[in-house]
């Protein structure tokens, strides 16, 4: 198996790339979608989150009420820290299971973990290779404020909230550089296919 770490900041062009990936034959595992499976109703961490943030954060269907959890835990590093501690565990221990069993039906497979905190969350995967997306703040300014409909004041504020860049890059095997056209950043993810042992 070849594990590749994928990451990039938000509306940095991630989906692109990790799409090319898994034209190409990739199983993708996306943390964001680990991240809300992990919270369903009748979880772990679901049932702590609401012992440690009280019954409001709970919608009447069961669900987590992602609104009032953000009210709680925007603007304050210990609640979210504490939120962290609860999800984190659990989407790595979900992204572990889904990794082996990828390994375990093709040890040659070569698996995308797709993960928008990969710098944040520490997240610790053998990864043979980190691939970071990466367009200027400027790009992904206009990408969530013309394509997602953000206002500038809050498009700052996601932006800000993540990452630096110069941490994303430090950790950095290759680097998609996605400020250009959507051909010339597929004609990257192409190249670096190439590159992968098993993909040939």
């Amino acid at each position: 198996m070849f594990l590749i770490g994928l990451t990039g900041g938000i509306a940095a062009g991630k989906s692109a790339v990790a799409g090319r990936m898994a034209e190409h034959g990739a199983v993708h595992i996306d943390a964001d979608a680990l991240a809300r499976e992990v919270v369903e109703p009748g979880t772990d961490a679901l049932g702590r989150i609401e012992e440690e943030f009280g019954p409001g954060v709970i919608a009447p269907d069961g669900s987590l009420d992602r609104g009032a959890l953000g009210a709680i835990v925007f603007g304050s590093p210990e609640k979210l820290a504490l939120l962290n501690s609860i999800t984190h565990p659990a989407v790595r221990e979900r992204s572990r299971a889904l990794i082996g069993a990828a390994e375990a039906a093709d040890p040659s497979a070569v698996v995308v973990y797709d993960v928008p905190l990969l710098v944040e969350a520490a997240v610790d995967h053998a990864f043979d290779v980190v691939v970071v997306v990466s367009a200027t703040e400027e790009t992904r300014l206009g990408r969530l404020t013309d394509l997602r409909g953000m206002s500038r004041p809050e498009a700052l504020r996601r932006i800000a909230s993540q990452a630096p860049e110069a941490e994303r890059l430090a950790i950095a095997d290759i680097v998609i550089d996605t400020n250009g056209t959507l051909e010339e950043t597929l004609g990257q993810v192409d190249a670096f296919w190439a590159t992968i042992p098993s993909a040939r």
